[in-house]
């Protein structure tokens, strides 16, 4: 995976219109995005619509990414992530996993292997992650992690915790920011 320096300055290449730096970042990218948007989707299809959709955001709104709020693949993740969840909620009966069992096998399966020292990366970030779930109170937590791994809106996040619409933001709000915080300290 690319550098955070780098993938922020193709982001910046990709506002002024340069279409190279635009492929760069899809390639660079592109495997993390449709991984987030098939877990989320649970189709190869529609993630695959998601993924192309999310970038066609990226290269019109690429001027609006913001190098002080936050690193590019974080940026690029949360795109990907809002057009997972527009798509689920348009057509939630399509969101289950495939009965043949060839098919799920195919979905679970790297499509890219990492290098050691990419994959030795990737399983520090998984670890800090874990570290930084575990300082969240129960109820942020739960609700982080079915908001941001099933795509549950915050209305179903009420109804299935049996909680108030109010309280369930804040708990992912203070959730959120406490992640941020933990991380940070773990970076």
């Amino acid at each position: 995976m690319a550098e955070r320096e780098q993938l922020a300055a193709w982001l910046a290449a990709t506002a002024r219109g340069d279409q190279q730096a635009f492929q760069s970042l899809y390639a660079a990218t592109s495997s993390q995005l449709y991984a987030v948007l098939l877990r989320i989707l649970r189709n190869p299809e529609r993630a695959q619509d998601a993924l192309q959709d999310a970038y066609v955001r990226v290269w019109q709104k690429a001027d609006t990414y913001a190098p002080d709020r936050g690193a590019p693949l974080t940026w690029l993740l949360s795109i990907a992530r809002y057009r997972a969840l527009d798509m689920l909620r348009r057509k939630r009966p399509e969101v289950a996993m495939p009965e043949d069992p060839d098919l799920v096998a195919t979905l679970l399966e790297d499509e890219q292997s990492l290098s050691p020292l990419a994959e030795n990366e990737n399983q520090q970030s998984l670890d800090a992650i874990r570290v930084c779930l575990k300082t969240l109170q129960p109820q942020q937590r739960d609700s982080v992690l079915l908001a941001y791994y099933e795509g549950l809106t915050h209305q179903e996040l009420a109804e299935r915790m049996d909680a108030p619409l109010g309280t369930v933001k804040s708990w992912i709000r203070r959730g959120l920011m406490r992640l941020r915080e933990c991380l940070a300290e773990h970076a």
